[in-house]
């Protein structure tokens, strides 16, 4: 928080308005943001400082429905706000997102100083519907009920020069019953491939050198399209671009998780060794309760059949502890599991209740204790069998490519970070010469701790690439943002941590 000294510095810049998005949940929810940005940013304003903390302008709420106490932590920031915009006339707050989709009139009920709750599928609407809310002093809510237009033609701010998400899809088919991202994210629309590749080659014409494909379900693309192998076809064209180092995918779901799949992603050299399969339980009894329609065998199987064709792929999952009517032999099957798939790392949950999903009425809720002592356990386990598969790693030479703001210590360290093609994340010694974020760097891996592994040696040899070059100018240049849409494309956005995985995996 600014004094009241130096908050004009704070929230303007060159007289421009500025904003703050504050993005929770999953990563279609931070693809979201990057729009958002550019969206406010083609209106005129410009970002705020960071750690502006409410100190702008306009402040964005980009919500998250999954996680039980969603609500309160979005009304507990809110609350913090109020003075904030009672002190400073015109600030305005806008609350956008799967909560918003879901709870509608009652934000602006529980928080009347809110301006704008705008819901999934018109985040298009959002400078409109700010300056609507100016000019005639009154919240305005707007809720669409379907996708007004594909999310990728809008203008999209991005930062990074190596790294960027790209939509295949919106929506999700499925009916998870502890779910409730599919009422709010409406039912799958899938971009048609053209569009889709058209993005990545001008993505790769500005410097990126990675991608991430994005969807709910992300392996059933194509069903909207009546090609039951476009999901494959469309990693295979990936290979085809020039300078696309690598493609990474999420989340996948292994009702739809095909053998041309794994056939594309062992057959396509930039396709990276890596594969996000949500399992949810071991527990064919649980599967069935959360409509989940595969079971423990087939889930297993294609494991299998994945490390067969790549054998140094590293598997990763989200995993649900504590759903309503699971008993302690049904948690037993989840570790069962767990041990057979070997999980390079797993994103563990507490079951958590879902006003709107037909879970939270379900019988058998699990006591709060019983769910935290099961979660423990299979945390522990988790953390062994990840530290036993990232000591494999150790003696092994990787490509690493160098990231920005991965290694919180490598300032004090005096190492730099980044991502091994199966997405480990590497520190590693800082070489005498130039790196850049972007670059590519030949390492030997020396240690391994459960969620990183050491290169400590001297670096092997460090590739400059035009990812590193695009970085480099865009620092030099330190533009305000730079403005990203279907024609119009720009440097692309790094992969931010969200606080979930995809909403396809949950």
């Amino acid at each position: 928080m600014t004094s009241s000294s130096d908050r004009s510095t704070a929230v303007s810049v060159d007289g421009t308005k500025t904003y703050e998005i504050r993005t929770y949940g999953c990563q279609m929810n931070v693809h979201d943001s990057e729009r958002l940005s550019g969206l406010l940013e083609e209106a005129g304003y410009v970002r705020a400082p960071k750690g502006a903390d409410g100190d702008a302008d306009v402040v964005v709420f980009n919500t998250c429905a999954v996680r039980e106490n969603a609500d309160n932590k979005l009304y507990g920031n809110l609350g913090r706000l109020a003075p904030m915009k009672t002190a400073r006339p015109g600030m305005q707050i806008a609350v956008g997102g799967c909560l918003a989709q879901k709870d509608r009139d009652t934000i602006v009920k529980k928080a009347p100083w809110v301006d704008v709750v705008f819901g999934t599928h018109n985040i298009g609407k959002l400078p409109v519907l700010l300056e609507r809310a100016r000019v005639q002093e009154e919240a305005q809510i707007e809720i669409a009920e379907s996708l007004e237009a594909f999310p990728s033609t809008l203008p999209t701010r991005r930062e990074s020069a190596y790294a960027a998400w790209v939509s295949i899809s919106v929506g999700c088919n499925n009916t998870c019953t502890f779910c409730i991202v599919p009422a709010l994210r409406g039912k799958e629309e899938d971009r048609r491939p053209g569009d889709i590749l058209a993005e990545i080659e001008a993505l790769v014409a500005e410097g990126v050198s990675e991608i991430t494909l994005l969807g709910q379900n992300v392996n059933a693309y194509g069903s909207d399209l009546g090609d039951r192998e476009a999901f494959s076809k469309l990693l295979r064209a990936c290979g085809q671009i020039e300078g696309l180092e690598r493609v990474r995918f999420t989340s996948p779901h292994p009702r739809d998780f095909t053998d041309d799949v794994i056939a594309a992603m062992a057959e396509t050299p930039n396709v990276m060794p890596q594969l996000h399969m949500p399992l949810q339980s071991g527990s064919d009894t649980i599967l069935r309760a959360m409509r989940r329609s595969y079971r423990q065998e087939r889930f297993l199987g294609i494991i299998e059949k994945v490390r067969a064709a790549i054998p140094h792929a590293a598997i990763s999952t989200d995993i649900i502890v504590g759903f309503p009517g699971e008993t302690e032999e049904d948690f037993q099957q989840t570790m069962h599991t767990v041990r057979e798939a070997r999980f390079a790392n797993a994103f563990t949950f507490q079951y958590s209740k879902r006003p709107g999903t037909p879970a939270a009425e379900m019988e058998g809720q699990i006591p709060k204790e019983v769910v935290q002592d099961r979660y423990m356990r299979l945390v522990a386990l988790q953390e062994e069998i990840s530290w036993e598969e990232n000591k494999k790693q150790v003696g092994r030479t990787l490509e690493v490519m160098v990231a920005e703001g991965e290694g919180r210590k490598d300032g004090a360290t005096d190492r730099l970070s980044g991502r091994a093609p199966d997405n480990r994340l590497v520190h590693f010694t800082k070489p005498d010469e130039e790196v850049r974020p972007g670059d590519v760097v030949t390492v030997e891996i020396t240690y391994a701790a459960p969620h990183h592994l050491l290169a400590e040696g001297p670096v092997a040899s460090v590739r400059r690439t035009r990812a590193g070059d695009a970085w480099e100018k865009r620092t030099a240049e330190k533009p305000k943002g730079v403005l990203l849409g279907l024609p119009k494309i720009g440097v692309p956005a790094p992969l931010p941590t969200a606080d979930v995985p995809a909403c396809g995996a949950h």
